[in-house]
């Protein structure tokens, strides 16, 4: 396992988990990954990006909500879990993200070469 791999699994068990509300997709916008993570998801077309876009959405979500939810990138992963970035809609698991946790995901983010999902 390389290193960003083995870093991107270890946060990834390290950021808590909760239940979205049904159908909504608030924090569902363009964001930027990991190349090491945007090559574990599925190759959508130039053209389904740019309707993605063009709507302010992630290229992954369909009409029941995130398509690749047990893929989603890190920055996907945060969305609720830190008062930064809080959802919303009030949603939040019953512990939040270590700060120490949170920071080693924006560490993660600004080291490695970042595209567009």
């Amino acid at each position: 396992m390389t290193d960003d791999r083995y870093i991107i699994a270890r946060l990834r068990e390290e950021i808590p988990t909760f239940e979205c509300i049904p159908g909504c997709h608030d924090c569902c916008g363009p964001v930027t990954t990991s190349s090491e993570e945007m090559s574990r998801l599925p190759v959508k077309s130039d053209a389904e990006h740019e309707a993605a876009l063009n709507e302010f959405n992630c290229v992954h979500l369909g009409p029941k909500g995130c398509e690749v939810y047990g893929e989603r990138p890190l920055i996907c992963r945060l969305f609720g879990t830190t008062p930064k970035m809080a959802c919303p809609n009030g949603c939040r698991p019953e512990q939040m993200v270590e700060a120490e946790v949170e920071n080693q995901v924006h560490q993660f983010i600004a080291r490695t070469r970042q595209v567009l999902v």
